[in-house]
């Protein structure tokens, strides 16, 4: 019984050290993120890239839906859901030897497997607000600008601390 209370302890104490672990590797990380500009790409960016035929890049479509792709995506832009990029298949369609540019509709979801795929050595990037500036009148475009109007409208309220002032 004692083996086992030991043994049981000794794998507590391993997890926690590994989540520990992970989490100081995923705070390094994220410090270093504003050295490089959040790690996001301007369309302008990848627009010129396409034009003068650069090939050390490749555009991950990440928006959920492959009607979405279909409808309309970056030229040679592959598509791989957001929530399925960080599964071990998918990882291994992803070269490390090119800079991934993450589009989603708005520029939220492309954030989620970021991080990720930066930890595992990927040089991966985010396309600023995705496809809504992208794709000119893009449905998700004008859905965020509803939404900015109406917090303009309702005027919410702020706290600002006096270093903000």
């Amino acid at each position: 019984m004692s083996l086992i209370l030991c043994l049981a302890a000794i794998f507590a104490a391993v997890s926690a050290y590994a989540e520990d672990d992970i989490a100081r590797k995923m705070a390094e990380l994220l410090m270093k993120a504003p050295e490089d500009s959040g790690w996001q790409v301007t369309p302008d960016e990848v627009y010129m890239w396409i034009k003068t035929g650069k090939t050390d890049f490749l555009v991950l479509d990440v928006r959920p839906g492959v009607d979405e792709y279909n409808s309309g995506h970056i030229p040679s832009a592959v598509h791989m859901p957001y929530y399925t990029v960080l599964n071990p298949e998918n990882l291994s369609k992803l070269p490390k030897d090119k800079k991934l540019v993450l589009a989603c509709a708005t520029g939220q979801l492309e954030n989620l497997p970021v991080a990720g795929l930066r930890m595992l050595g990927y040089d991966a990037y985010t396309l600023l607000f995705g496809y809504a500036a992208w794709i000119k009148d893009y449905p998700g475009g004008e859905a965020m600008k509803s939404i900015i109007n109406k917090a303009a409208a309702r005027n919410y309220p702020i706290e600002q601390t006096k270093e903000g002032k």
